[in-house]
């Protein structure tokens, strides 16, 4: 015990040392100043007082160190406050960006792997080069052409028609140095996003979206004449649909009591159900029609080379599509976060649905039913993302489950046409049936209020019915612009190129015959 208080005794000691030294450290240091010994000082004794003069302080001592001629002034609370709206608004546009390259990436991320994977698996093994092959190649001609003048035509101007040259080779999208401050400037779409960052996020929808064709005319079409449709489908389909939907074109919504251009109304198309999957979906199935059906087709079994691919592609399709649909908030917040969850949980009531449907029907769920089913969720939910609850979106993922696989199956089979991979069944008719039900479902809850609501209701849940007219006059106008443009253009590939491959070339395969690889060599 003693031994205790003796180290407690010697630890206070040491803390007050400690805190007279820190104390005596932080006190201003004075210039000393030696006053020269008079002759007549008379040295002081132990016992002798000090004198007058030696009491008094010289003015040296007692005056303050004049202040630096270099110190700041301290700010005033205006200037405190105004550099602390200058950092939360930095802070801001680093957030929103971040997510918003990340979304990015995502996308791109469901053309390849995610997409590749899915279509490569459903085909024979002779040819899973060659889709691999489309969606890999189209990420780089596609990127080239969004670059140089796509992005100019979707985004471009204020015709209703079509863009103009405002972007064209990323004029005005691009950094630039401004010769008046010595630094480069960044053009902003919003407050909070980059020209930049929208040019790229949008950029990834013009991959995949031509890229989900390539489904219907798999197993038989040129490579060289693919490469030539997609240039012009990208061109006279896609940048002009983008710009009637995203840029307040001829189907840009129109929010009550405002102005606009979009016929009866405008449509709701939160990320792409007109844009993309209906657009794609029309597009895949006038290529079946147009090509014909492959060699052997429906007395010869083709079933699908290797499922594991197909799933694990379907797997990442829903991982990327969150920045697919979430994304297309352009920032991170609320509504972003309602767009993600409603996304999932279609997509999760798409795949319990379709494999549903195969358990009821033919007594066993399959692994192909479930990512389809998946992937016919995620179609249905996309335009309606940004506009439902999560409990409308699990009864749309349902839906489309079930009307997808009875597209995919009794539609099919009912017409005889050779969708190969059934782009048709899946983005043309999920696409359709998710433009049509987001004219049920968006609601004012949800609905962004300064560009969509005005916090008044906006489709038939909330029993507004002017909406559901200009949803319908979209998905007409979608499907005959998509139908007529391809069909022409396929047509003149025809005339000119040649659409298929040989029935010797098809035969063996378009991985030798179109690229002379192969995707198995096992020695």
């Amino acid at each position: 015990m003693r031994h205790l208080a003796d180290l407690a005794r010697r630890h206070c000691l040491l803390i007050v040392a400690t805190a007279f030294w820190l104390a005596c450290s932080t006190l201003p240091a004075q210039e000393t100043k030696t006053e020269p010994a008079t002759p007549a000082a008379t040295p002081a004794t132990e016992n002798s007082l000090p004198t007058a003069a030696e009491t008094t302080p010289t003015p040296a001592a007692t005056e303050s160190p004049a202040p630096s001629p270099t110190a700041e002034a301290p700010k005033t609370v205006a200037e405190e406050i105004a550099t602390l709206k200058t950092g939360v608004g930095d802070a801001a546009i680093a957030g929103h960006n971040a997510w918003m390259l990340t979304s990015s990436a995502l996308v791109l991320f469901m053309t390849a792997p995610g997409l590749a994977m899915f279509y490569s698996g459903l085909v024979r093994k002779k040819n899973v080069l060659s889709v691999m092959m489309q969606c890999i190649f189209l990420m780089g001609l596609m990127t080239v052409i969004w670059g140089t003048y796509g992005y100019s035509l979707a985004f471009g101007g204020s015709n209703p028609y079509i863009g103009n040259d405002e972007f064209l080779f990323m004029k005005g999208v691009q950094r630039q140095l401004n010769t008046s401050t010595g630094t480069p400037d960044t053009p902003m779409f919003s407050p909070v996003l980059p020209m930049l960052t929208h040019m790229l996020f949008q950029g990834m929808f013009f991959i995949i979206t031509p890229a989900l064709i390539c489904g219907a005319f798999a197993e038989r079409m040129k490579f060289s004449t693919m490469v030539v449709f997609m240039i012009l489908w990208g061109t006279i389909v896609y940048c002009p649909l983008c710009h009637w939907v995203w840029d307040a074109g001829i189907l840009g919504y129109v929010k009550d009591g405002a102005k606009g251009n979009g016929i009866a109304g405008g449509a709701l198309d939160f990320a792409g159900g007109t844009v993309v999957h209906i657009s794609s979906g029309v597009s895949a199935l006038v290529c079946a029609l147009v090509m014909g059906k492959r060699v052997a087709y429906g007395t010869e079994n083709m079933p699908p080379h290797n499922m594991t691919y197909t799933v694990l592609g379907a797997a990442m399709l829903w991982v990327g599509w969150f920045g697919f649909n979430a994304g297309s908030e352009l920032a991170s917040d609320g509504l972003a976060s309602s767009a993600f969850a409603v996304t999932h949980f279609a997509a999760a009531a798409g795949a319990l649905a379709w494999a549903g449907m195969e358990w009821v029907i033919r007594g066993k769920p399959s692994v192909l039913g479930a990512a389809s089913g998946l992937v016919a969720g995620l179609v249905v939910i996309t335009p309606a993302s940004g506009f439902v609850q999560p409990m409308p979106a699990l009864a749309m993922g349902a839906a489309a489950g079930i009307v997808c696989f009875l597209a995919c199956t009794k539609l099919k089979a009912a017409f005889g046409y050779d969708d190969s991979l059934d782009a048709f069944g899946v983005h043309g008719v999920g696409g359709t049936l998710g433009a049509v039900l987001t004219g049920v479902f968006a609601t004012m809850h949800v609905c962004d209020p300064l560009l969509v609501s005005d916090g008044k209701p906006v489709g038939l849940v909330d029993g507004r019915t002017e909406l559901m007219f200009g949803q319908l006059a979209a998905v007409l106008v979608t499907w005959v612009l998509a139908a007529v443009a391809t069909f022409v253009i396929l047509k003149i590939l025809d005339a000119t190129m040649g659409l298929r491959v040989t029935a010797d070339e098809e035969q063996q395969g378009l991985d030798v015959s179109q690229h002379g690889e192969e995707g198995y060599i096992f020695v």
